[in-house]
């Protein structure tokens, strides 16, 4: 073999190795856009539930409410059936808050303590919609004791709007993203089979069907998938891992069990893109005649 000849096969096998890494970090990224969008979908309920539940109204007791009275209250509160958990706010507490944020010498303007005794409350997920919340401040007003219930209704419309978003946000990056993975696998089969062009014109020769002739092809591209699929596993095992340290409730919503479908959904999405591609570009570069593979 000429010095020539032996430069271009290196030439070559560079150029396959740098399609080979472009087409998997592509998929990869695919990939890990799957595994964030079929978390959503299988903990849909669950996630929507957990900022749902996170909700707080804010029941304001009338400013002559003694401490005993709100806590003889509270516990009456806490056994309507639609009552997730509820937190007492003395004026002590609510005093220091607003201390905090509006400084330590607000109160000098007052003869007594302006702040009343407060509850903050979180409904079950069920009962957080625009309706329910009304019925329930309803309910909650009618007490003598509440001076004021102040409940988040537009968060509720904001939170489900955004889910919505984020649902077509990730819908439009995966088919941008599957777009390009599939130009990128399509261009590294190509280059393997210009390679070894000469391999597949003598076997053409011999009788070799497609079949044949493809499933090399095919082997590599079940590869190609899982070791795609392996990197953005881990990269969303990393991702997870870092919102559990920040927000341990949010991951606790994600059970093992979705995991591991999220996994497997990953995995078998990465091995479908692969072959499927791949499929057709080497049925496509099979059928050429022998000057247009050579060149």
């Amino acid at each position: 073999m000429t010095a020539m000849g032996k430069e271009e096969k290196k030439l070559m096998r560079r150029r396959l190795a740098g399609a080979y890494v472009s087409s998997v970090v592509s998929i990869s990224l695919v990939l890990l856009l799957v595994g964030v969008a079929s978390l959503l979908i299988l903990n849909a309920k669950s996630v929507s539930d957990y900022f749902k539940e996170n909700l707080q109204l804010s029941v304001i007791l009338k400013q002559e409410v003694s401490q005993h009275k709100a806590e003889a209250y509270e516990q009456t509160v806490r056994e309507l059936p639609y009552i997730r958990d509820t937190r007492l706010v003395s004026r002590e507490e609510g005093t220091e808050e607003m201390k905090a944020m509006l400084g330590e010498d607000f109160l000098q303007v007052f003869e007594t303590s302006p702040i009343p005794i407060s509850l903050e409350l979180t409904l079950k997920a069920e009962y957080v919609s625009a309706d329910s919340l009304e019925v329930v401040s309803a309910a909650l007003s009618a007490s003598p004791l509440v001076d004021e219930v102040v409940c988040q209704q537009s968060l509720v419309e904001i939170l489900n709007e955004n889910l919505a978003k984020i649902s077509m946000v990730l819908g439009v990056f995966i088919l941008l993203m599957l777009f390009i993975s599939v130009v990128l696998i399509s261009n590294t089969v190509r280059v393997s089979v210009h390679n070894r062009r000469f391999t597949i014109h003598t076997m053409r020769l011999v009788g070799a069907t497609r079949a044949f002739i493809r499933r090399p092809f095919m082997v590599d591209a079940v590869w190609q998938g899982l070791v795609a699929a392996l990197i953005s596993i881990l990269l969303l095992s990393a991702g997870l891992l870092l919102i559990r340290g920040q927000f341990g409730q949010i991951a606790g919503i994600v059970t093992p069990r979705i995991l591991v479908e999220t996994f497997a959904i990953m995995a078998s999405s990465g091995v479908v893109i692969c072959v499927l591609s791949t499929y057709f570009v080497v049925n496509k570069l099979v059928s050429m005649s022998k000057e247009d593979l050579y060149y």
